[in-house]
C-alpha cells in the first residue's frame, strides 16, 4: 500500500518506491470474485468432487489471511489469471492475453503459467497468431510500464524484472532445513533452474498432446454444437485437457521455487484440488496430501520438518500427475 501511495504522490522512479508490508482491510469482493471464477473453471471440467471444494476453499486459515488480513498483490494477480484462463476457455485468446498480461504485470509468478500459455498458443492458433498474441502481452507490459520507463528505464527494468533477487532466510516455507548459505548460494539457484526446466522439458510433449486433443474436441462440440444446437453437450474432457497443463506448469514451477514466502500459498492453493485429483490416488491420499500442504503453510515460522513434509507432499503429487499423464496418452 505504500508503494501504491508513493505511486499516487507521483514518484515514478521504480528505485524510490518503498514500503513496509502493513495490516490492512483487504476487500472480501476480491475473494469472492476470484473464487466466482476458480469454481467457474471446476464447474467446466468437473474433475473433483463439489464438497471437496467446498471443504478445502471454506478451511484454510493462511488463505483467508492472506485476503482479508494484509493487502498483497498476489490474490490481485491470481484473480487476473483466472480471469484469463477462464476467457481462453471460452476462445477468447485477444481478451485472455490481454489478462494473462495484466496478471503478469502484478505479480511475476504469473510467468510459471507461460510455459503452458505458450503451447495452447501454438497448438491452437499456430506461429502467426502465436506471434500476435506474444504481441499484445509484450505491448500491454509496455504501455502499464510507461510512466516508470520514461522517468527511470534502468531501475524499472531491475525492479520490476529482477530474476536474481535473493530472498531473506527467515521468511522462507519450503527450504528451512537448508543452511542459510546453501540457501542463497548461486549455485543452489542454478540447480533449482535447471531441475525446473528438465522437469518441464520431460511434461512438454505430454501436454502438447494435450492441448493438441483439446483443439480437436473443440472442433467437433463446435460443429455438432451448430448440427443440434438444441442439445447440451458435454465438454468437461476438452476442458481438463487444457487446465491440466495450466494448472500442473504453474506446480512445478512452485515445487522448484528458490523461496516460497506465506502469502505465495495463493499461487497454486486454488489449484491444488484439481492437482491432486489428477492423480490416481484414492480420496484419502488426496485429502490427506491436501491437509499436509495446508498444515506446512500454518507452521509459523516454518520448520526443518515443514518444509520437508511440504516437499514430500509436491513431489508426491507430481509423480502421480507424471503417472496420470502417461497412462491417460497409452490408453488415448
Amino acid at each position: 500500500m505504500q508503494e501504491v501511495e508513493g505511486v499516487l504522490n507521483g514518484t515514478l522512479d521504480y528505485s524510490k518506491l518503498k514500503g513496509h508490508t502493513g495490516p490492512l482491510v483487504y476487500p472480501a469482493v476480491i475473494h469472492i470474485t476470484l473464487l466466482i471464477l476458480v469454481l467457474r473453471i471446476y464447474e467446466r471440467t468437473r474433475k473433483v468432487p463439489p464438497f471437496v471444494l467446498i471443504l478445502v476453499f471454506s478451511t484454510s486459515y493462511r488463505i483467508h489471511s492472506i485476503f482479508v488480513l494484509r493487502l498483497f498483490n498476489d490474490p490481485i494477480a491470481m484473480l487476473f489469471l483466472f480471469a484469463s484462463i477462464n476467457v481462453f476457455l471460452d476462445q477468447k485468446w485477444y481478451l485472455g492475453s490481454i489478462l494473462f498480461s495484466i496478471a503478469v504485470s502484478i505479480k511475476m509468478n504469473i510467468l510459471l503459467f507461460a510455459p503452458a500459455v505458450l503451447i495452447a498458443y501454438i497448438t491452437n492458433l499456430g506461429l502467426f497468431q502465436t506471434l500476435i498474441q506474444l504481441s499484445i502481452c509484450a505491448f500491454i507490459q509496455l504501455i502499464l510500464g510507461l510512466p516508470f520507463l520514461i522517468t527511470n528505464p534502468i531501475a524499472y527494468i531491475k525492479g520490476a524484472f529482477n530474476l536474481v533477487r535473493i530472498f531473506e532466510f527467515k521468511w522462507t516455507v519450503n527450504w528451512r532445513f537448508l543452511s542459510e548459505d546453501l540457501f542463497v548460494s548461486p549455485y543452489f539457484h542454478i540447480t533449482l533452474l535447471s531441475l525446473h526446466i528438465l522437469i518441464l522439458i520431460h511434461f512438454a510433449p505430454k501436454w502438447i498432446t494435450y492441448f493438441r486433443s483439446y483443439k480437436k474436441l473443440k472442433n467437433v462440440h463446435k460443429t455438432y454444437k451448430s448440427l443440434f444446437m438444441k442439445t447440451n453437450i458435454n465438454i468437461s474432457t476438452a476442458s481438463q485437457l487444457f487446465i491440466l497443463p495450466m494448472f500442473a506448469a504453474n506446480f512445478i514451477g512452485l515445487i522448484f521455487s528458490r523461496s516460497l514466502h506465506y502469502q505465495f500459498y495463493v499461487w497454486y492453493y486454488h489449484t491444488l484440488p484439481y492437482i491432486a485429483w489428477s492423480c490416481d490416488y484414492n480420496t484419502t491420499t488426496r485429502l490427506v496430501i491436501l491437509g499436509l500442504i495446508e498444515l506446512c503453510w500454518n507452521v509459523y515460522p516454518s520448520t526443518v520438518y515443514s518444509s520437508l513434509c511440504l516437499h514430500v507432499c509436491h513431489l508426491v503429487l507430481l509423480y502421480g500427475l507424471n503417472i496420470h499423464v502417461s497412462k491417460t496418452l497409452k490408453t488415448s
